[in-house]
């Protein structure tokens, strides 16, 4: 989940520290400092004008902010932007100001001199009630209802190159870890996860694209709990039932997986539409496989540069997968990543396809013998990518390989003339303020 946040702090070492601060928050996408409370008022009503989901989920008031004093406008704040959790940062952490504070309609206190530990909890506490205000208000549908699951997209730079079978190992590797795992099949006119596993269900997830407030037992309608140990949401049957799914839907339905699930893995497919888009955009972890000949490396060139001319995802915030590779092939992972400007794992998948005909000729993937190499190098991806770990023990994203990539948001919409992203224009107003 991203966090936005607008710190209102007239002090400018106070507004450097909380600055620093919130810099460090995993998920945050904090705003410039506002000097003072009518800015802050003026911006969030215009934030407001457009749309309740251009607000901020948290917004800090630092006690010296003036010149409305800080309990009068948390209590302004509270009154006309209900949606928004604030928090205030004082000195003072006597239960009396505490009180007040609550009174006056704050949803937490932070005390000075702020510590992370203390920061990091109250803005999360606030940002998950905002959240769910939204929900509740019918609004804000494509923000999930807590900080959730992870998920981690898998496509192809084109047909053929083994992404949905890179898919289905990443998902068993994460239920063998013991992490509970949902595996969606968003090639919706193409899906071929049932065909990999051998599962025939009524339900897809078309039938959730209709649905505005995706609940629990309307999700696990829809899902398949497999003998894997895997929660499937299949592709539809029909493949012109695809369309059904747009940005929005996937969006909800990616929202309600990820408040239910660990992890959450997305087989995209090959084409950019709306829904799978969406999906990538709003990824913790978005995988390209390829395999290392001209044609498919041309296409993964062309699949990133869509990505970016669409806002979708950078090259940098992608993880490149080399498939079939023998250390004979001509085009090496290294000369791949200089053509596409996208970071490859460091361990590429042997090009075995004897070990995988008879599993895959069966429809029973699930069954592929341990020795396989294919098997080991694609659950080893899995483990440089984090998803065999809970989210609270897995490091820090780093520059190196394989190293957890987070979500760089950006207007998806594009694909159909519609909506801008969330995050988009807020940020831009937050840095010219």
């Amino acid at each position: 989940m991203t966090t936005r946040i607008l710190p209102a702090v007239g002090d400018p070492e106070a507004a450097r520290v909380i600055a620093t601060l919130l810099s460090q928050l995993p998920g945050a996408e904090p705003a410039a400092p506002v000097p003072d409370s009518t800015f802050l008022l003026e911006m969030l009503g215009r934030l407001a004008t457009e749309s309740i989901d251009e607000l901020p989920e948290v917004v800090l008031v630092h006690e010296r902010i003036g010149p409305l004093p800080a309990l009068e406008l948390i209590r302004e704040v509270a009154l006309r932007f209900p949606a928004v959790g604030v928090v205030l940062v004082t000195s003072d952490a006597s239960p009396a100001l505490f009180s007040a504070a609550m009174d006056s309609g704050a949803r937490g206190l932070v005390g000075l001199p702020l510590a992370y530990e203390e920061l990091a909890a109250r803005v999360q506490a606030a940002a998950q009630w905002s959240v769910g205000v939204r929900r509740h208000l019918g609004r804000s549908p494509d923000l999930p209802t807590g900080p959730g699951g992870r998920v981690v997209t898998v496509s192809g730079a084109k047909g053929g190159v083994g992404a949905t079978f890179a898919a289905v190992q990443f998902a068993l590797a994460a239920a063998a870890a013991g992490r509970r795992t949902a595996l969606v099949d968003m090639d919706l006119q193409a899906g071929d996860i049932g065909s990999y596993l051998d599962v025939q269900f009524r339900r897809s997830i078309a039938d959730l694209a209709g649905i505005q407030d995706i609940s629990p037992r309307v999700l696990q309608d829809a899902v398949y709990d497999d003998r894997t140990g895997l929660a499937l949401l299949l592709a539809p049957a029909d493949g012109e039932r695809g369309e059904e799914v747009d940005d929005r839907a996937a969006r909800h339905v990616i929202a309600a997986l990820r408040a239910r699930y660990e992890l959450v893995v997305i087989d995209c497919g090959t084409q950019v539409t709306g829904a799978n888009a969406a999906a990538v955009e709003t990824a913790d972890v978005a995988v390209l496989v390829t395999t290392p000949d001209v044609v498919a490396v041309r296409a993964a060139k062309r699949m990133v540069r869509m990505w970016e001319r669409l806002q979708v995802r950078k090259a940098e915030d992608t993880a490149m997968v080399v498939n079939r590779w023998t250390k004979h092939t001509e085009i090496q992972p290294s000369l791949i990543e200089k053509i596409t400007k996208v970071r490859a794992v460091r361990t590429p998948v042997p090009a075995a396809f004897k070990e995988l005909q008879a599993v895959v000729d069966a429809g029973r993937v699930q069954d592929l013998d341990n020795r396989s190499t294919v098997k080991q190098a694609l659950w080893a991806v899995a483990g440089e990518l984090g998803l065999l770990t809970p989210l609270d023990a897995e490091p820090a994203t780093t520059g190196e390989p394989g190293a957890a990539l987070a979500v760089r948001s950006g207007p998806v919409a594009r694909l159909r003339g519609g909506d801008r992203g969330a995050l988009g224009p807020w940020l831009r107003r937050g840095r010219e303020g």
